[in-house]
């Protein structure tokens, strides 16, 4: 059973929604880090594309049913994503991914997936404004926030989850009916794009942007190396 409940004390202040360039920092991260031999700039251009791609669901919010980190941060995107990945490459007799695009594909596609789920949907899910993972068979949303230290009087304490009377309690800010995320794309007032809003995602932007010529450089070292040899 899942509780929801107020938000935690612990961390609070510093949950603010990633900006889609932070969830791209970190798909560029994962792409540097997971990518191997299929890393280039198509690959690493499509992973960053699935972290940024939830984002959209605020221009499907102005056309369509749903919201702001609803429609496509629903955990059962990145769920059926890694069953019919999964199901293609391991189950089926022939993979049309692996057929078509050979190794090099089913690593992209895999690593994508990551940045879908992670990037994409898990960096927000850890942010005041949350996400609503259970839509659409649920319109509330959830918040995971809070904090993690060890005390020595306290011991391990963490505010993330509650686990009390057979239930874990997770903190909402409410539903698709009483909640509302910001958005630059809503009609009147003033339209604002956030690209960095704290120190601690500046710092997460900067650290890609340098990862990834960084890994570009090294990549050509080795090749360089490797002809010499």
């Amino acid at each position: 059973m899942v509780a929801v409940s107020g938000f935690m004390s612990i961390g609070l202040d510093h949950a603010i929604m990633p900006p889609t360039p932070v969830a791209v920092a970190v798909g560029v991260l994962l792409a540097v880090a997971l990518l191997g031999p299929a890393f280039d700039r198509r690959s690493v251009a499509i992973v960053a594309a699935a972290a940024a791609a939830p984002d959209l669901d605020l221009v499907f919010a102005l056309v369509g049913p749903g919201g702001p980190n609803a429609t496509l941060h629903t955990a059962f995107v990145p769920v059926l994503a890694t069953a019919a990945l999964y199901y293609d490459t391991r189950i089926r007799g022939t993979s049309r991914v692996a057929d078509r695009y050979g190794p090099y594909g089913v690593r992209v596609a895999w690593v994508a997936v990551a940045a879908l789920a992670v990037a994409g949907v898990g960096v927000d899910a850890f942010s005041s404004e949350g996400v609503a993972l259970l839509y659409p068979l649920s319109d509330r949303y959830y918040a995971i926030v809070g904090g993690f230290l060890l005390s020595t009087q306290d011991g391990v304490v963490q505010t993330y989850v509650t686990v009390a009377d057979g239930g874990v309690g997770v903190s909402s800010p409410g539903t698709l009916d009483t909640h509302a995320i910001p958005s630059p794309l809503a009609p009147g007032g003033e339209r604002r794009f956030r690209i960095v809003e704290t120190g601690e995602q500046a710092v997460l932007v900067a650290t890609a942007l340098v990862a990834l010529p960084a890994k570009w450089l090294v990549e050509r070292r080795d090749r360089s190396t490797e002809a010499r040899c």
